[in-house]
């Protein structure tokens, strides 16, 4: 029997009865029922009713090459047939993640040549963070263990990941986080630029905050300070130009190591294969996921730079770390297929010279004469929309979040599909959008701005 052979009011009862959902109230959700997604097809989802969405957020910051590519399910169906599964233990391995980890060296930034391979983001980063402490170890300095962060990082939902990450709500929960791991502010200019600071200077501010949890703590406890280029759950917050560079000084001069998160910013969004390459970062660990197979298998990969590959391989001995679906063929034989379509079809190029920069000048131009816009910021094909009650004062409105609740509902109505974090609108679509798909993303989005306006003055 296939989901065909039920309707939308089954559907959302049995989805209620038995699945809980992730990052979800429950008791909410199931009080005003699921919306259920059959089918997709290029830029666009479509749901149980025939609705047609325009896709904001390429699932869940994914889908980069669009949806329905069968070249992705003929390799996953290949591969399938071939040899479903095998794992990378016992002195193994199989012929995809061989090939996709020489092809993912081709394109890291400098001196990443090593990977190590998961499911999901989440994976990833718990295994950064033992690395980094492991390697520590390793070169006789087991005390120099803890990891700056800073607030309103997302790097996953694991314990340890959840740990590194600086989301309050998500650490109330935890029942005890994972140890020697603090938060410093993080480069969001709009809430936190002192009154005539240029984006310079607080990019520099902001970076500094690093050095004096370093200093605090003492630099022979500090192993690594953990970012994402661009902190996209917690709102799609762009740094200053100032401010990568500043962190990089900084972790060099206190021998401190730099993790990037990756698993939104990599394969193409910010118009190089990697934002570290977009922005002149130097990783020693790159975390991606997500759209390394456009989400059509979960895969992820985690880039380990020369210098703490050498350690582990010759004074490491046996790693004791490792997952059930590390290197899982049939992912890697979508990762590389999704690669190349990629390149093939010069994805990373049009996000760079095409659709990034229009991007950013339609929704700026659409969108800021709202009377409910404080900013509009975009890096790529990545946006945010901070919503406000007063465009002078940044005053928000009543109710944390409830605003941006409001345009997001509103934008599903009229077929465009956004997330709401805080009292911010992120955007995150698949690379294939083009002028026209933007255009239709900007009207929509200014529709819903204006029918969310009309009912929070009300």
């Amino acid at each position: 029997m296939t989901y065909q052979n039920y309707s939308l009011s089954q559907l959302q009862a049995i989805d209620a009865a038995h699945h809980l959902h992730p990052f979800t109230d429950h008791k909410d959700l199931r009080n005003t029922g699921s919306r259920i997604i059959t089918r997709a097809e290029g830029p666009f989802i479509y749901d149980s009713e025939g609705n047609e969405i325009l896709d904001g957020m390429a699932g869940l910051w994914c889908v980069n090459v669009g949806y329905g590519r069968d070249e992705l399910a003929e390799a996953a169906y290949k591969q399938m047939k071939e040899l479903p599964y095998y794992n990378s233990f016992f002195r193994c391995s199989t012929p995809t993640p061989v090939l996709l980890s020489k092809k993912l060296a081709e394109i890291a930034p400098a001196g990443m040549s090593q990977v190590f391979y998961g499911s999901s983001g989440s994976e990833a980063n718990d295994t950064a963070l033992r690395l980094v402490r492991h390697y520590w170890a390793l070169e006789g300095r087991p005390e120099k263990n803890i990891v700056i962060s800073r607030n309103m990082a997302y790097h996953g939902s694991t314990v340890a990941g959840a740990s590194l990450g600086g989301m309050a709500g998500m650490h109330g929960q935890l029942g005890g986080a994972v140890p020697n791991i603090v938060h410093v502010m993080m480069p969001y200019a709009f809430e936190l630029a002192l009154p005539g600071e240029s984006d310079h200077d607080f990019g520099i501010r902001a970076a500094r905050a690093v050095e004096t949890a370093i200093l605090e703590a003492g630099a022979d406890k500090v192993a690594a300070f953990i970012g994402e280029p661009i902190q996209g759950a917690g709102g799609v917050k762009i740094p200053p130009a100032s401010y990568w560079p500043e962190v990089q000084r900084i972790c060099r001069k206190y021998d401190v190591l730099l993790m990037l998160d990756e698993v939104i910013t990599g394969y193409g969004r910010t118009g190089e294969w990697f934002a570290a390459q977009s922005m002149g970062i130097e990783p020693d660990t790159m975390t991606t996921a997500k759209a390394l197979t456009s989400g059509y298998q979960p895969l992820s990969a985690l880039f380990v730079g020369d210098r703490i590959a050498s350690a582990i391989v010759e004074k490491g001995g046996e790693f004791y770390h490792g997952y059930t679906y590390s290197g899982h063929p049939v992912a890697c034989a979508v990762a590389l297929a999704n690669l190349e379509i990629i390149e093939k079809e010069g994805l990373i190029e049009r996000v760079k010279n095409d659709t990034g920069p229009y991007f950013r000048k339609a929704l700026t131009e659409r969108l800021s004469a709202s009377g409910i816009v404080g900013e509009v910021r975009t890096f790529g094909l990545m946006g945010a929309i901070e919503i406000v009650k007063d465009k002078e004062t940044r005053e928000r409105f009543p109710g944390e979040g409830a605003a941006a609740a409001a345009v997001r509902d509103h934008a599903i109505a009229n077929g465009m599909m956004l997330r709401a974090t805080g009292d911010t609108m992120i955007l995150s679509p698949p690379l294939i959008w083009t002028r026209q798909t933007v255009d239709m993303a900007a009207e929509r989005i200014a529709k819903a701005l204006e029918l969310a306006e009309r009912e929070l003055r009300a």
